[in-house]
């Protein structure tokens, strides 16, 4: 409970500064006169804007332009709470963790978690943004029906992921857009992933909003890595962990779609970040999901419902099971002897 409650406050702490932020520069914006004339001027036709953060939605407004979204959230949480019905009896709210199959108990929590998005959004978010309206916008602008009224909602999510709930007429789902059939590999790294054999590759990353875990966490992933039969690919910011293996290879950076979509390619540890998730859908490899913040519990849920994932969490060490269960999981289904190859394995566990 003190776990949860700790991670509330810092979620909170982020929210002020990210919405304080973006008062002020909307403030220095609308305060430009010269600016806004010349943006006036260049005769724009509308606004393609993110509106987890509604800078683009409040200066549309003020420049009178109708608006497409390019969105995953709003100030609630997730888009679809906003525009479209969402019975929370099947519709888990973000945040909560749950899946569309709940029962009395998991109901209630989920009614617990909107009720916390509701007061996240009317008593944190939108206040934050009265002055502004009130200074530069004519009395009674309500930013939430501001956040309503764009013509087009492209929607980062796709059915292949999200569970099932109801849809408006102008919701678009563009979820994976950004996937693509894999590109050749640098000759070093190509070298690397066919030296691992009949075994393959892990591929890990943790996206590039987190440099690194606590050190004792990281020399737990390193290592449950080298004891295995496979090769890793880690992209690795930091202090090179001292129980690192010579089966794993750290690099500062990874050309990630192109490493999931390897033949070589057995599994993708991750944080549980959207696209990545997405380019692991698309090249059918499963995850072992290490969530830390904002959406990645919720996404590394619903691909959990699905069977291709197991979740983890970053706090405790059973990495080496958890990651030998996901490689036996997808060798059952590619390869008996690989299968059999890693049943020994098991006995180390």
């Amino acid at each position: 409970m003190m776990g949860l409650l700790v991670q509330m406050s810092e979620f909170i702490g982020i929210i002020k500064v990210a919405h304080t932020a973006n008062c002020a520069m909307l403030t220095t914006m609308l305060e430009n006169k010269d600016l806004m004339t010349q943006i006036k001027m260049a005769n724009y036709d509308l606004m393609l804007t993110d509106p987890a953060i509604p800078g683009g939605v409040i200066l549309a407004h003020h420049l009178q332009l109708p608006m497409v979204y390019n969105v995953r959230w709003m100030s609630f949480g997730e888009g679809h709470f906003s525009i479209a019905p969402s019975p929370i009896s099947y519709v888990p709210v973000p945040g909560s963790g749950l899946t569309d199959r709940m029962g009395l108990l998991e109901r209630t929590r989920n009614l617990l978690h909107y009720g916390l998005n509701l007061i996240q959004e009317h008593w944190l978010v939108i206040p934050m943004y009265s002055s502004l309206l009130l200074n530069y916008f004519p009395p009674g602008a309500d930013l939430l029906a501001m956040q309503r009224s764009a013509e087009l909602w492209l929607v980062h999510v796709d059915f292949v992921f999200e569970f099932p709930r109801p849809s408006m007429p102008n919701l678009v789902y563009i979820g994976g857009f950004q996937c693509r059939p894999a590109n050749p590999l640098p000759d070093e790294l190509e070298e690397f992933m066919q030296s691992s054999g009949d075994h393959g590759v892990v591929v890990m990353s943790l996206g590039t909003l987190i440099a690194g875990l606590p050190r004792e966490v990281m020399e737990a992933i390193a290592t449950a890595f080298a004891r295995m039969p496979q090769k890793v690919v880690w992209r690795f910011i930091g202090e090179r962990p001292s129980s690192l293996g010579n089966n794993t290879l750290l690099l500062k950076w990874i050309p990630q779609n192109d490493l999931l979509g390897h033949p070589k390619t057995r599994a993708f540890v991750a944080h549980g970040g959207t696209d990545g998730l997405y380019e692991a859908i698309y090249h059918g490899v499963p995850v072992l999901g290490l969530p830390l913040l904002f959406d990645q519990l919720d996404n590394i849920v619903r691909l959990q419902a699905r069977g291709v994932a197991r979740m983890q969490e970053a706090a405790t060490y059973n990495y080496l099971r958890q990651i030998i269960a996901l490689l036996l999981w997808y060798s059952f289904f590619l390869s008996f002897f690989a299968f059999n190859s890693l049943l020994p394995f098991l006995e180390l566990l």
